[in-house]
This record gives structure tokens, C-alpha cells and sequence, in this order.
């Protein structure tokens, strides 16, 4: 599987954060702004929203993340979907609902290193 540059940077600056508890610590008190100076770019979150950063290096606790309820406005049908359907094979609509996280695009795009992964 391949990953994004978003992906690689989530990667990056989790792995930083488990070796270095000073920028764990600025990671959760100023996120945006730790990453920012971890990348030297700046960071485009969309009016609106909000960079959350939680620890949940706790092993003894376990963690659900909540993630917004999924939609049916303007749902697309991929390429296995819309053969699925043009095969006449059934078609469940919530198969469209499932997938990979929603990453919201703020996280700039350049080049990672790649050696940290």
C-alpha cells in the first residue's frame, strides 16, 4: 500500500513525538505550530477547523476515536463499485461510506524523508 505525503508526514511527526518529549510536549500544547517548525512550512487547516492532538501513549487505556458521521450528499461510485453494479450484482449503498479515514488536506505537500519510516 501506498502512502501520501500527508500520510508520511502523520508518520513523521508521531514518530518524533515518541522519541522526543520536548516536541511531544509542544505537539500538544501549540500543535500547528510544533509541526510547522518540525516541516519548515507552514500548515493550510481550513476556516473552521481545528488540529487536535491527543496522547494516547497510555497502554493501559484504550482509545475509540469518534470520527464525524458519514454522508450519502454526493457520494461517487468507485470503478469496483460501478462494475459491481453493472454486473448486476447486489449493491449494499453503505459500501460507500466505508473506506480509509477522511484526512482533511492541510498538511503542505513536500518531499518527506522517507528514511524515518
Amino acid at each position: 500500500m501506498e502512502f501520501t505525503n500527508q500520510e508520511k508526514l502523520i508518520q513523521q511527526v508521531v514518530h518524533k513525538a515518541w522519541e522526543d518529549a520536548t516536541f511531544k510536549q509542544e505537539l500538544l500544547n501549540s500543535p500547528v505550530e510544533a509541526i510547522e517548525k518540525l516541516i519548515g512550512a507552514k500548515m493550510n487547516i481550513p476556516e473552521g477547523k481545528t488540529l487536535v492532538i491527543r496522547d494516547q501513549t497510555d497502554e493501559s487505556t484504550v482509545y475509540i476515536n469518534i470520527p464525524t458521521a458519514p454522508t450519502t450528499d454526493d457520494v461517487e461510485l468507485n470503478e469496483k463499485q460501478l462494475e459491481t453494479v453493472a454486473g448486476g450484482a447486489g449493491f449494499n449503498p453503505l459500501s460507500v461510506l466505508t473506506g480509509p479515514p477522511i484526512i482533511i488536506e492541510c498538511f503542505p505537500d513536500y518531499p518527506l524523508d522517507n528514511s524515518t519510516f
